[in-house]
């Protein structure tokens, strides 16, 4: 039974799922960049909306790859330039300082922002964001992003969002399912659909419009879709058996399946304007978990045909199928990065599953986490942190690690248990 469907308008945030992520950095990069993130100048009608330069700070260390000096330990709190003391910042060894004025004309909230070489004493970069107020923390995302992008020469992803299953334990009873959407650190979270019956598989549409997910609130496994503007939802497909682990093509047009309503599980292909269904794959064994590489000529799967779960790659212009990972015993959930060069899978290592990445250029696999029972990895839209869902404490939580393996941060909720992630891409303002 579908308990709600709540219709999200994105500028809207007005219901709060439960399962609010909390972030706990448990490993950064050993010489992280010193910075100090000075709280920005505010100039409007009554209190700023969010301390934007705590949203920006959080997010630079969120990322493993700074260090933000504390507010404590400031000794200054310039907004002009002509306000820094350099020496100031140099006692306190930092390398750059990020200075802001945040401003609100009506309905509009305007932040200008400027970063600053200790060293040289100079002005390396200068930025200006605007959008709705009831956006304001989406916009200090936003700074963050250019931030990161100017000292590391990697797109920031910190101006994206979530989509995640939490769930409540009943004693004695159903659980409570949630479909949540949350911004990239799992502030501002909104429950999109609540049930008594399980919701797995949540994905994006490739412009970060829709969603899709399996729902078995018909009393057996369906996939939807779901515009997130609107709130308005399809059922995409009903058929008896297994419907399961849809993705999204890169073009948005079809979208890639499992069923069972032939026999064995194998991948399907909607097309999502003409709903004509193809077969994709024929084989007695499991076929499952579809994922596409970025340019939509190849689906990745995970499929048993070889006696145990392994990768395999099916070619969308000749039909042909390969075997892609031999190392180890057990491959599965593999997800591509936009660079389409990497993968990450979840790889059995000793009886435990890890998160990890393998180069499909040099065949290089490396484990990325140490953790148990990792499962789910969902890779950020710049390719630089993958997203995953594992066990600590004896809860399901969420946690990410860089695909170095050099950064690692948790995301519990705090209240019940939470699966499924799925980082979303890159979406137009």
């Amino acid at each position: 039974m579908v308990l709600a469907l709540v219709p999200v308008l994105l500028t809207l945030f007005a219901m709060h799922a439960r399962a609010q992520l909390t972030i706990e950095i448990t490993q950064g990069i050993d010489d992280p960049t010193s910075i100090a993130v000075v709280p920005f100048a505010w100039a409007g009608p009554g209190p700023a909306p969010e301390d934007v330069s705590w949203i920006v700070d959080s997010d630079l260390a969120r990322s493993g790859q700074f260090a933000p000096v504390g507010r404590a330990e400031m000794l200054g709190r310039p907004s002009t330039e002509q306000e820094i003391f350099y020496r100031d910042w140099r006692a306190l060894d930092t390398e750059y300082i990020l200075i802001g004025r945040t401003s609100a004309s009506g309905q509009e909230l305007r932040i200008e922002y400027e970063v600053y070489d200790v060293t040289r004493q100079t002005r390396v970069y200068q930025a200006v964001e605007t959008g709705p107020i009831n956006e304001a923390r989406m916009i200090a995302h936003r700074v963050s992003d250019g931030v990161y992008e100017k000292l590391t020469g990697i797109r920031g992803a910190f101006a994206t969002r979530l989509l995640y299953v939490s769930v409540t334990r009943v004693q004695g009873g159903k659980d409570y399912y949630r479909l949540t959407l949350a911004d990239s650190d799992g502030a501002r979270p909104i429950v999109l659909l609540e049930s008594r019956e399980p919701i797995m598989a949540p994905g994006w549409s490739p412009d970060g419009s829709e969603i899709s997910y399996v729902s078995f609130e018909t009393g057996r496994p369906a996939i939807y879709r779901q515009n997130l503007a609107s709130g308005a939802r399809e059922q995409l497909t009903n058929f008896k058996g297994l419907n399961g682990a849809p993705a999204w093509s890169p073009d948005g047009r079809s979208m890639a399946m499992v069923l069972s309503k032939d026999g064995s599980p194998d991948i399907y292909l909607l097309d999502l304007a003409s709903k004509q269904l193809t077969r994709l794959t024929r084989h007695y064994a499991i076929d499952t978990e579809p994922t596409w590489t970025p340019d939509g000529r190849t689906l990745l799967f995970t499929s048993d045909r070889g006696g145990r779960p392994q990768i395999y790659k099916y070619d969308m212009r000749t039909a042909s199928t390969e075997r892609l990972t031999y190392e180890g015993g057990y491959n599965a959930r593999a997800r591509v990065a936009q660079d389409g060069r990497n993968v990450v899978m979840v790889h059995q290592v000793n009886g435990r599953f890890h998160i990890a990445i393998h180069d499909l250029v040099t065949n290089r696999l490396q484990v990325l986490t140490s953790t148990e029972l990792d499962e789910s990895p969902s890779i950020a839209p710049n390719g630089s942190m993958v997203l995953y869902a594992t066990k600590h404490a004896g809860r399901g939580i969420l946690a990410a690690v860089s695909v170095d393996g050099g950064v690692k941060f948790r995301l519990p909720s705090r209240e019940g248990d939470v699966r499924e992630p799925a980082w979303s891409p890159y979406m137009e303002r």
